[in-house]
């Protein structure tokens, strides 16, 4: 192997040689963050914005190629993974793309991190990744688990990212889709990122890796945030992106476990990551002060963010580059974070959808067999105005509310998530944070005074104690009246001032949901195929 210059800490036995590389002109070893913003800078990678933190751009990519990601189908994969929801690669496509990689990185400067996916040190997974920019070490080092210093020496990787931008993918060579590329070898747990400067991708291709490993050892990946009262009452929060899973789980009277990616294990609940990265569009200190102190501390990473040239006050009100600006940055920059990452089992799984037609009530209480059926669902909806010639609300069922990081069959993790509360006696909700009182366009969104006060009860146990009714639309259970909260809401019906308008639409979404779960009904019991929603039911 010759690498001309090598400086850090790393394991001597296990070098760059066990990852292909043969000729590379620098490795900087688990740089530590002064020393990674020292190499960013120096090389115009970035800026400093006001505060300290790191400003950069990923240009192109300003979010994950979704379309571009690939999964390696060879013997012990073909009879695992789910393809209809992933990309298939041939083996002799991703040895072609590796070896190009590395004879692209001959002669270049690169970056290593030696890391951790998870924080329960029985299930870890040891993560080394190379990187062409320095800021994309820095990004990686934020996110997943760092190890003492003392202990890099011995660090042995289970799990290689090997992340070229500047290299072009050959789709007809690599049997790629174009020249950005996110390929997963499964197998030999090695993940190839090119074309792509957007660090996202880094981190959920480690999220990937660990949805595809734990179900064998009856662990529960999970794409949730998560927090703990100081009664070791954990709470699990499923929803996609704009349900309210961040700003929900950042509670100041509970401590913030994580905000994105879990594991559920025999001894609990543990975050995947030692960061967050959070979106920053509208962010303001008023509306969400811990994490607006993040984006003006040295450590963070604004990612695609206006930054003022003379100022250098971030403007998170301007969508010139990307609506999905981003800051990304360790876990402890948050206050009330947990210090381990770990909590024992959950007393409560939160299951978040904003609602666009104004049909669901604003909390409803769920069987195991319930919560299966909507978490394989993952329903949520967009609204007007989102998505171009998006004109009226549209329903999104994105399966376990993570379809794109999901490797094995939606039904794997449903199962796994049904036993887990059955076994640990967990109180299921499904809390609906979109609209009441007609549909997107009509009615208003929901009070989130309201939504913050039965969250609050259901959380501390209150909620259980007060009378129920069951809902015709959808089966599960309804608090009928709830102390500090509007009791018309509790009933979506009432809030309509055209009865039959409701009726209409609840009928519709019902027929939505029954029509998307039909590709699951030969992969779940007869119970859980019962917990739907039923179209002779549908009108109060």
């Amino acid at each position: 192997m010759n690498i001309g210059v090598q400086h850090g800490i790393w394991n001597k036995d296990f070098a760059a040689d066990k990852a292909g590389f043969e000729s590379v002109g620098t490795i900087h070893w688990n740089y530590a963050t002064s020393e990674l913003y020292e190499q960013s800078l120096q090389k115009r990678e970035g800026e400093l914005a006001k505060g300290g933190a790191l400003a950069v751009d990923t240009g192109q990519h300003t979010g994950r190629s979704a379309q571009d990601k690939f999964i390696v189908r060879d013997t012990n994969t073909e009879d695992k993974i789910w393809w209809d929801n992933n990309k298939a690669m041939e083996p002799k496509h991703f040895s072609l793309l590796w070896q190009d990689m590395l004879a692209h990185a001959k002669g270049m400067e690169l970056y290593a991190q030696d890391l951790f996916g998870g924080n329960d040190k029985a299930h870890q997974l040891p993560t080394r990744v190379f990187t062409e920019y320095a800021w994309h070490s820095l990004f990686i080092r934020n996110m997943l688990v760092r190890p003492e210093r003392e202990a890099l020496e011995e660090f042995v990787p289970s799990m290689t990212i090997i992340d070229l931008p500047s290299f072009k993918a050959d789709p007809e060579r690599h049997g790629c889709r174009t020249e950005t590329v996110i390929a997963c070898d499964f197998t030999r747990k090695v993940v190839l990122i090119a074309g792509t400067s957007y660090g996202g991708e880094m981190k959920k291709s480690v999220f990937s890796l660990l949805n595809y490993l734990l179900p064998s050892k009856n662990i529960m990946p999970m794409h949730c945030s998560a927090n703990v009262g100081d009664k070791d009452d954990a709470a699990i929060f499923f929803g996609l992106s704009g349900t309210g899973k961040t700003t929900l789980s950042a509670d100041p009277s509970r401590t913030l476990i994580g905000d994105d990616e879990h594991g559920w294990g025999p001894e609990g609940i543990f975050n995947f990551e030692g960061g967050c990265y959070a979106k920053t569009i509208n962010l303001s200190r008023e509306a969400e002060p811990e994490i607006y102190s993040t984006t003006e501390r040295f450590g963070t990473i604004l990612e695609n963010v206006m930054i003022d040239a003379d100022t250098r006050l971030p403007d998170f009100f301007d969508k010139t580059k990307t609506e999905n600006g981003r800051c990304c940055y360790p876990i402890d920059f948050i206050s009330n974070a947990s210090e381990t990452g770990i909590a024992g089992h959950p007393k409560n799984v939160v299951m978040l959808t904003a609602d666009a037609f104004g049909v669901m009530p604003p909390i409803a209480r769920l069987t195991p067999e319930q919560a299966m059926y909507h978490f394989l669902s993952g329903y949520t909806a967009k609204v007007a105005g989102t998505e171009k010639g998006l004109t009226e609300p549209t329903a999104t069922f994105s399966t376990c509310f993570g379809a794109p990081f999901m490797p094995l069959h939606p039904s794997v993790y449903g199962e796994l998530l049904r036993d887990l509360i059955a076994q640990h006696n967990v109180t299921c909700w499904l809390v609906n944070t979109g609209w009441t009182g007609g549909a997107y366009g009509v009615g208003s969104r929901m009070p989130i005074k309201a939504t913050r006060a039965l969250l609050t009860a259901a959380l501390e146990g209150s909620l259980n104690a007060v009378d129920f009714r069951t809902d015709a639309n959808f089966g599960f259970e309804v608090p009928v009246a709830v102390e500090n909260v509007d009791t018309k809401i509790l009933t979506p019906r009432k809030t309509w001032s055209d009865k039959q308008g409701y009726d209409t639409q609840a009928a519709k979404l019902v027929t939505m949901f029954i029509e998307n779960f039909e590709k699951f009904e030969n992969h779940v019991d007869s119970a859980v195929v019962d917990a739907a929603p039923q179209l002779s039911q549908a009108a109060e």
